[in-house]
């Protein structure tokens, strides 16, 4: 490929700094940007001070440019608005997948193009394919252990045929002894694992809890079970998610149970043993497909790190609604969870459960 203009997300974190190594290695021109994103007190993701400041100091190291984009209030509008809305809704959201979905690959991409540059580079572990047929599809990363391709379902043509994930075909481990070989300051950095706008130590404080309770009226809750007696209290239902065990006040029962339904418009909580929790249909709604929309047999995940399973999706025949059909009784997924479709290791889309 002939030198191109690429710009490269550094998140302040080891695999976006070998990122930008491996593009300028290729002979590319390189910029790298780092996103602000959060104006609120953070210590972890993409979003803290010292993040900036890492990436900051491995693009010193690298020798090139490296600038800071403010998107604070589209991923207040996108990304930390929806999310309080979902949870005052009794839905489960994942954030990572809507910043993705919204800044990362639309925001920031938008702004590469505008600047001039040719393609886009982020620190990923996924790879691209490129197919027969002309399309790219984004596919399970080398490095199955670290593979971020769930999260990147919503990516159409337009995006990937403007993007680069350089360490998408390296172990994790690999990707760490390039970066102390080169020096960076990020080689032993540990991985984010958390929500960048909920900090670390409010996490181990009930920090949700403080966070949503800061924006929308908590509400507490009766706990039912499944002939609609009551047998416990919750002290939000906003913050209950389909399938959870702990933090319920539950009284008496012969074994574990299971949060198997939540309605926030009523404040309660049904609950149920394991066996509840399983379905042989999912409804999803919302998909977004890398070429076009599929039916049939697929591969289905329901977690970023969860195993797939084997199913079939057939139209729901309502608003764009797809029915997955599981080989087997599945967990139920909460809604607002994504569940991605593969065909072997090639993602095909993905959706939200209703």
């Amino acid at each position: 490929m002939a030198a191109q203009r690429v710009m490269v997300a550094m998140s302040g974190g080891v695999d976006s700094s070998v990122a930008a190594a491996l593009v300028k290695e290729a002979g590319h021109d390189v910029v790298g940007v780092t996103l602000r994103l959060w104006g609120g007190e953070s210590d972890s993701g993409c979003c803290s001070v010292s993040d900036v400041d890492d990436a900051r100091r491995v693009a010193d190291t690298l020798g090139i440019d490296h600038h800071v984009f403010n998107m604070g209030e589209d991923f207040d509008r996108h990304v930390v608005e929806p999310y309080v809305a979902d949870h005052a809704a009794g839905r489960t959201p994942n954030p990572c997948i809507e910043c993705n979905r919204h800044i990362k690959f639309d925001r920031l991409l938008r702004r590469a193009r505008s600047l001039g540059f040719d393609r886009l580079a982020t620190g990923h572990h996924a790879r691209l394919v490129d197919m027969p047929d002309g399309t790219r599809r984004i596919a399970r990363a080398a490095d199955q252990a670290k593979d971020q391709s769930y999260v990147l379902y919503m990516l159409g043509q337009d995006v990937l045929a403007a993007l680069d994930l350089p360490v998408g075909e390296m172990p994790k481990h690999e990707v760490r002894e390039r970066a102390a070989g080169l020096g960076l300051r990020t080689a032993d950095k540990p991985d984010s694992q958390d929500v960048c706008f909920i900090t670390s130590a409010s996490r181990s404080e009930g920090g949700r809890q403080e966070f949503l309770g800061r924006r929308i009226p908590l509400t507490p809750g009766r706990v039912l079970d499944g002939s609609g007696s009551e047998v416990g209290r919750v002290d939000a239902v906003e913050m209950v998610t389909l399938g959870q065990r702990k933090g319920m006040e539950l009284a008496g029962g012969d074994g574990p149970r299971y949060a198997t339904a939540v309605d926030t418009a009523m404040a309660t909580v049904t609950v149920g043993p394991a066996e509840d929790l399983f379905v042989d249909t999912t409804v999803v709604e919302r998909a977004e497909w890398a070429v076009g929309s599929v039916t049939g047999r697929v591969l289905a995940q329901t977690s970023a790190h969860g195993q797939s399973a084997s199913a079939v999706l057939e139209s729901g025949g309502r608003d764009g609604q797809v029915v997955v059909i599981w080989d087997e009784p599945h967990r139920r997924v909460a809604p607002g969870q994504s569940v991605v479709f593969y065909e072997g290791d090639l993602v095909l889309g993905g959706a939200l459960a209703c």
